[in-house]
């Protein structure tokens, strides 16, 4: 079941907030079980986690641009990072079920409603769009929440992996349906183990 959506730690941004300030500072590449892993963050968060290309994917990389800021907010985006390393190591070792870093996606007020329905959506349970527009109260506009979940630009995190068609089948992922069938089963496997 569907929660209604909850507060989350992110900033509501603008869909021009990303040429005021809020773009990403800083960047780092992690390696995960499921290959190259891009973070970028600003000082209020978490703004980008993409996977990077490998020689067999079928998807490109999604770009990044970095912006100078003062050393306090960049020294603040490498600290949001380093969370976020230490939570995805944990993501993966299927010991975190619930990330607690900062997030700060920019995107329009219903992106962001969209994405805070995935956040409230339960770790290791899929749904499908209809769910999400359910769960936002526009249960009509699921190809509007189709569009926003392939907006997110904070992958794993804000978990539009768990979003699959309404007959159960796996529907489009940016980073292609291997990758999302990963992730399910991580999640899956996590939280048999934990019962």
């Amino acid at each position: 079941m569907i929660q209604k959506t909850k507060d989350l730690q992110y900033i509501p941004l603008s869909r021009d907030a990303g040429l005021s300030g809020y773009q990403a500072l800083a960047e780092r590449v992690i390696d995960t079980p499921l290959g190259k892993v891009s973070l970028a963050a600003n000082q209020f968060g978490l703004s980008h986690l993409s996977f990077l290309p490998g020689q067999d994917d079928d998807f490109a990389a999604r770009e990044v641009t970095l912006v100078a800021r003062d050393r306090q907010a960049l020294e603040q985006a490498e600290a949001h990072l380093d969370q976020a390393e230490r939570e995805l190591s944990a993501y993966f070792a299927g010991k975190l079920t619930t990330f607690s870093l900062a997030l700060a996606p920019v995107g329009t007020p219903f992106q962001h409603r969209v994405w805070q329905a995935l956040l409230a959506h339960p770790f290791g349970d899929a749904a499908s769009y209809s769910d999400i527009a359910s769960a936002i109260d526009n249960p009509k506009a699921v190809r509007a929440v189709g569009s926003a979940n392939g907006a997110n630009r904070i992958a794993i995190i804000i978990p539009c992996h768990r979003i699959i068609g309404k007959g159960g089948a796996l529907t489009g992922y940016a980073y292609g349906l291997g990758i999302k069938r990963q992730l399910l089963a991580l999640e899956a496997e996590a939280v048999g183990e934990s019962l």
